[in-house]
């Protein structure tokens, strides 16, 4: 059987930057052994299956997979799979539906920019929080990262677990400097912190101002030895940046650039919603082009 796919890369408005995505149309008939096989085929660090939905307010479900397992949520598969929805909706301005993921529906805006370009911003399915104030010491986050004890933390920041329904251990760097010497090892990541969380994601302050915070993201867990851009990520960041930062009421912006050292630079924006003093939301967003289309036999 023939299935259609396409090859995005997302947030950026570039094409070969920004984090690639696999998006497989028509995957009826495929089981979840075919669709992880699938995945490890593209070898990218997701690709994600297009489904009919479960009920007519969605349009559509998605299965989202790493090269070694399925994952409830993430963000990149999700804004690249809304612009090319739109696309293939014929979309000329802007639209909105709502995705179905394993975290539950994911309400989706997106703006049509051209015939193979636009922008996708969408609500986090559940709120991120901290689930692990103090899972391992500055001394072995160093250690782990290659780093110095006094390249760990800034503004009072420290290493936590946040979670928007895949967790993080979020660590705070005091520099570029830092977050460019960066020497993980597969072996030193999930060994220092592989009971705490599957991905390491660690950032800091842009310091040039081309956005608010630098991040990478490291993975040894699920395949990825780092990520260009990581939404789910900046979501969970977004309970560390509600304790360090304590916005007041109302909306607050973020950009986020990440991929820089990789050669793949991304934006990703977050945005939180704060009422009472409290975080009342989370989205993020970002832009989406595409690369390529191809058929899969089978």
């Amino acid at each position: 059987m023939s299935r259609r796919y396409v090859t995005l890369d997302v947030f950026t408005d570039r094409a070969l930057s920004g984090n690639p995505l696999a998006v497989v149309l028509e995957p009826e008939g495929l089981d979840g052994n075919q669709m992880q096989a699938i995945a490890r085929e593209f070898n990218l660090s997701e690709t994600v299956f297009v489904l009919p939905p479960s009920g007519e307010e969605s349009r559509a479900k998605l299965r989202i997979f790493t090269i070694n397992h399925e994952l409830p949520f993430a963000g990149h598969p999700t804004v690249g799979a809304a612009v090319l929805l739109a696309t293939l909706d014929k979309v000329t301005t802007s639209t909105d539906f709502v995705l179905e993921e394993n975290v539950g529906p994911v309400p989706c805006h997106v703006t049509v920019k051209g015939e193979r370009f636009g922008s996708a911003t969408f609500a986090v399915p559940r709120l991120p929080e901290i689930v692990d104030p103090a899972p391992v010491s500055v001394e072995a986050c160093a250690q782990a990262l290659g780093l110095d004890v006094w390249d760990i933390g800034f503004d009072g920041y420290v290493p936590v677990v946040a979670s928007a329904g895949v967790p993080f251990m979020c660590i705070p760097l005091a520099s570029r400097s830092a977050l460019a010497r960066i020497s993980p090892s597969a072996g030193r990541l999930i060994g220092t912190f592989g009971g705490s969380a599957d991905s390491v994601y660690v950032f800091c302050r842009d310091e040039d101002g081309e956005g608010d915070f630098r991040a990478r993201m490291f993975a040894a867990n699920m395949g990825i030895d780092e990520d260009p851009a990581t939404g789910s990520a900046a979501a969970s960041l977004a309970a560390v940046l509600m304790a360090g930062e304590k916005p007041g009421d109302g909306f607050h912006a973020f950009d986020i650039l990440q991929g820089v050292e990789m050669g793949r630079p991304s934006l990703v924006h977050l945005g939180l919603e704060v009422t009472g003093g409290a975080l009342a939301g989370v989205t993020i967003g970002g832009s989406a082009i595409i690369l390529s289309e191809g058929v899969i036999h089978i």
